[in-house]
């Protein structure tokens, strides 16, 4: 009686750690592979107006290299890179310290992984006048992909 309670016992013990394996592999979903086209989707670009944030300048290891939209960087075209407004839309930039604004095009896109608004050409930056600060805060105006009539480029 003995060794039928104690096979008994493993059988039942068995089933149960099979069990606990079970659902310790359903509870944690397999990771999918995501395509290229679902990863480029993930990029949000906003159809908002106005935005506020932090505003950066370009490194000079940039000059001369190709842009997101097929241009040749240089510092002295009043451009920007920006993950959150979309290719050749025209933008006001101010900078909200001194309230002096550049109209400038975003040509380009950032690191995905860097956390601010936009990054401009040290050109336009010297313009708004904190290239003695490296960053600053600004608000950005979305003007649109055709320049407004009454906008004059700086």
């Amino acid at each position: 009686m003995k060794k039928f309670t104690l096979i008994l016992y493993f059988i039942t013990s068995a089933f149960v750690l099979q069990a606990h394996e079970i659902k310790a592999s359903s509870s944690t979903p397999a990771k999918q592979h995501k395509s290229k086209k679902a990863k480029k989707a993930k990029r949000d670009i906003s159809k908002e107006k106005i935005h506020y944030g932090t505003a950066s300048f370009y490194a000079n290891k940039f000059e001369g290299r190709q842009t997101a939209n097929g241009e040749i960087f240089s510092q002295r075209k009043l451009t920007a890179a920006s993950n959150i407004i979309g290719l050749n839309q025209w933008v006001r930039v101010t900078n909200t310290r001194n309230n002096i604004y550049v109209v400038l095009r975003i040509t380009d896109r950032m690191n995905k992984n860097n956390k601010r608004l936009i990054d401009l050409s040290k050109s336009a930056a010297k313009k708004l006048k904190y290239t003695g600060h490296g960053l600053a805060h600004v608000k950005v105006d979305v003007l649109g992909k055709k320049l407004p009539d009454g906008i004059a480029k700086n």
